[in-house]
């Protein structure tokens, strides 16, 4: 089975991989067909663990190899990785702006526009971690530093990881608010169904133009990041034990920095 993976297209490995890290969302959604709530210190413990897991693959499976790659092409690496990371971020923090102005001209439309918008936005998260885990496959076929099929397989699963509580916080809530235990778990998965498409246009973008690669790393470590600041710590931190929460996101960072150097 793993000869059969490694010997795959790295088009075809990208999307295998995001497959898995849409289930893992998937999976997280299924929760509600079990719980219509969460204890708030385990939602919020596995939100610092995502978060932790999330800044972690930033550095060791992103923004190193772009370091890496763009000194191997011979690029300018600090202007490359700089502007990479801080487009990554911006792309989002635009998205959000957006959604919130489209959100406060439908917030008194009926609740299932208002659920519309809010897997839209958050969909809108995961398409730079469906990105990342397709340049990471695609960046292999160059056979650049950094660039190896354990560290792109670290990311999926990193990434995999962390959307199971993000599966959880979506479909968990909407049901909360009224929906069906099937419609909220559609709402919850479909949030993750974006990576795979992402995926695939990475390992092509990349495949079809090199010198994008530092960027494209960069740029998604950016976007990552971002969801991390804006969403998973704040999310975490709300809890009235703000210090183990902080222990889950240091945690999530050493598991995923362990993973990454064991098999990267």
């Amino acid at each position: 089975m793993i000869n059969f993976f490694v010997e795959l297209n790295p088009v075809i490995q990208a999307l295998f991989a995001t497959i898995f890290t849409w289930l893992i969302t998937l999976l997280g959604a299924a929760l509600v067909f079990f719980f219509k709530s969460v204890n708030k210190n385990l939602m919020d413990g596995m939100l610092g663990f995502a978060a932790g897991i999330m800044i972690a693959a930033s550095f060791f499976s992103l923004l190193s190899p772009a370091i890496d790659m763009a000194e191997n092409l011979h690029m300018t690496i600090w202007l490359v990785t700089t502007l990479g990371f801080f487009f990554g971020g911006l792309f989002l923090f635009i998205g959000d702006k957006v959604f919130e102005r489209l959100y406060e001209n439908n917030k008194n439309s009926s609740s299932v526009k208002r659920v519309i918008m809010l897997v839209l936005s958050i969909t809108l998260h995961n398409i730079p971690e469906g990105l990342a885990v397709g340049v990471a496959f695609g960046s292999i076929f160059y056979g650049l530093d950094g660039a190896t099929l354990g560290s792109a397989c670290v990311l999926a699963l990193g990434i995999g990881l962390q959307n199971f509580p993000e599966g959880t916080a979506v479909s968990v809530p909407l049901r909360r608010e009224g929906l069906s235990c099937k419609k909220a778990f559609f709402f919850g998965q479909l949030s993750g169904f974006v990576e795979p498409i992402s995926g695939v246009i990475g390992a092509l973008l990349v495949l079809k133009v090199r010198l994008i690669l530092p960027f494209l790393l960069s740029f998604a470590a950016g976007a990552m990041i971002y969801v991390v600041i804006q969403e998973l710590i704040p999310a975490s931190q709300s809890n009235e034990k703000k210090d183990l929460m902080a222990l889950f996101s240091l945690f999530g960072f050493a598991v995923m920095m362990v993973l990454d150097i064991a098999l990267g």
